[in-house]
């Protein structure tokens, strides 16, 4: 037998020398299975949450209790569990959620050769119940009193006022909006202010800053006082009892949690769906209704997809457009 045969393809090489890593160190990371790997490659903390509860699912469902039992996975198996998604009578947006995360890691197995197919293809998934989205968006007069709820005199009410005014104008997500730095408000592009925005995937995109929001932010900065920083979190916690100091960003949560619901509150509006989405669905539903382009909304928005921007798209079901206001008798 030759020398080539008798090395084991399963065995991981030396690290080569001048490596940072030792012996040991080097082995253990040639040893990663490729289902870890596929959890780690996931940039997005939403999503990689979101799968990850998916996946544990399965695993408790099908008892799987190491990454390599992935492997013995059939089609079978994913049939019944999606009948007892079913029988749990999650949604159909949920069911096709699951199987969706499921399917993306036995793709990876499949680039990665640990498994021979994908046993979720050809598993059939709930239909879509529409392509509305399911979060409200905020009427004109709600938005405009959404923008002036909070106190212009203090610095917590002046930040506040930035944060709503960056998300109607701009329909970021609020983890976008919790990266912003203080240099990325105002990048100057063709002369004209845009915020600099790292999106899902690390993806970036410009977006020009509304004049509204620019004033808003400078008024903030300035009372703040870390607007000279520009490495520094644009938006930060007014009084931290966790670290003892404001220099950390402010939270995706805080901002949802602590800003954008204790305004809605404040203001009486409230919904079973007034969930973490409702500042963004508000803004794209705005923009489209007001005449912008589907294409550029999808831009705006940073979705990979159109489909997903058509699901803000109300214009063709606008109660002042059906034909029930065109009967005269």
């Amino acid at each position: 037998m030759s020398e080539e045969l008798m090395i084991s393809p399963a065995a991981p090489a030396a690290p080569a020398a001048g490596s940072a890593l030792t012996s040991a160190q080097f082995r253990k990371l040639a040893e990663v299975p490729p289902e870890i790997e596929w959890f780690a490659n996931i940039d997005s903390l939403q999503t990689r949450r979101a799968y990850q509860n998916d996946l544990r699912g399965f695993m408790a469902f099908a008892g799987i209790v190491s990454p390599e039992d992935f492997r013995l996975i059939t089609r079978s198996h994913v049939l019944a569990w999606r009948k007892r998604l079913e029988e749990e009578q999650l949604g159909g947006a949920t069911i096709r959620r699951k199987l969706a995360a499921l399917s993306s890691l036995f793709e990876y197995l499949c680039e990665a050769n640990a498994v021979t197919h994908n046993p979720v293809k050809g598993v059939k998934r709930p239909p879509v119940e529409s392509w509305q989205g399911k979060t409200p968006a905020l009427g004109d007069v709600q938005a405009r009193a959404l923008l002036e709820a909070p106190n212009a005199k203090t610095l917590k009410g002046k930040r506040d006022r930035a944060i709503l005014s960056a998300l109607l104008y701009h329909g970021i997500r609020r983890e976008e909006l919790a990266r912003l730095k203080v240099k990325d408000y105002n990048q100057s592009r063709r002369g004209v202010p845009h915020l600099r925005i790292k999106g899902k995937g690390g993806k970036m995109r410009f977006i020009p800053t509304h004049p509204g929001t620019l004033t808003l932010i400078e008024e903030y900065l300035e009372a703040a006082g870390h607007g000279h920083d520009p490495d520094a979190p644009l938006f930060r916690p007014v009084k931290n009892n966790v670290h003892g100091h404001t220099l950390t960003a402010l939270t995706p949560d805080s901002i949802y949690f602590e800003v954008v619901l204790k305004y809605l509150r404040k203001l009486g509006i409230f919904g079973e769906n007034m969930g973490p989405h409702v500042m963004r669905a508000t803004a794209a539903t705005n923009a489209l209704d007001n005449g912008a382009d589907i294409a550029k909304v999808q831009e705006w928005l940073g979705h990979a997809n159109i489909a997903t921007t058509r699901i803000y798209d109300h214009r063709k079901t606008r109660p002042e457009d059906s034909p029930t206001f065109k009967v005269s008798y």
